[in-house]
């Protein structure tokens, strides 16, 4: 037993996080989309929440002047809009019981895979004011109640023709601030609990691991496998939550 957990479920554990890593790397997302929901299944919701928040933050340290780079400025007024709503997430998802709370979480999954089977913009298209601050609210709320901002943040940049390292960077600068947001926030109302800090901390080397692997193969794959494993990273978190849905 490890952390209470068996020791088969600590390695399956630790082998997840070093392929969300790899994928966040990657593809510029994925982390709490396939951390979330399997952490879920040996903690509450928010304590998954807050754990995978704070992996978000520290793992996202690395390779950040890189990424502020190469991010479209779009990504700035963004993650700014999602800072200042993440708390209110926080907030919503100590009020909701863990089962809705689990079963939202899977919807959301879910969700991400199908914006992004939505049409692709026009080329050239630029996103009005209020999409790009819609943009940003929803994915501080979802990023305080599920710890995933992805939903409504990959849509906004995967749907255009931007180059991949534009829209991954864009991405992470994004999905860093909202984390920030939501660690500090779990922090000020007390939510954060010496279990989510534990889970972050055992998971953590691998996810670095992860995430320097995914770097590297980012620069070495061409943009239409890039824009597969995208979409095939949706793919399979949504399957995984649909698979939770029915078996709930």
């Amino acid at each position: 037993m490890i952390l209470g957990l068996p020791a088969g479920l600590v390695a399956a554990g630790l082998l997840a996080a070093l392929v969300a890593g790899v994928v966040r790397g990657l593809a510029g997302f994925g982390l709490a989309i396939l951390l979330v929901p399997l952490l879920g299944l040996v903690a509450t919701p928010q304590e998954a929440v807050v754990a995978t928040n704070w992996l978000a933050v520290f793992t996202g340290l690395f390779g950040f002047s890189r990424v502020i780079r190469e991010a479209e400025r779009s990504a700035f007024p963004i993650a700014a809009l999602a800072m200042l709503a993440t708390p209110l997430g926080v907030v919503l998802l100590g009020l909701v019981p863990p089962a809705p709370a689990r079963l939202a979480i899977a919807l959301i999954a879910i969700a991400a895979f199908a914006a992004i089977l939505m049409p692709p913009r026009a080329a050239g298209h630029r996103p009005s004011a209020a999409e790009t601050g819609a943009t940003g609210i929803a994915a501080g709320l979802l990023t305080g109640f599920a710890g995933m901002p992805g939903p409504p943040v990959v849509p906004y940049y995967l749907r255009r023709t931007l180059p991949p390292a534009t829209a991954r960077s864009s991405m992470l600068v994004v999905f860093f601030a909202a984390a920030l947001a939501g660690g500090c926030t779990a922090l000020a109302i007390g939510a954060a609990h010496g279990r989510s800090a534990l889970l972050a901390l055992a998971l953590w080397p691998m996810v670095v691991i992860g995430n320097w692997l995914g770097f590297r193969l980012h620069d070495r794959v061409s943009p239409r496998v890039w824009r597969i494993v995208t979409g095939a990273t949706l793919g399979a978190a949504a399957l995984v939550a649909a698979v939770k849905l029915a078996m709930a």
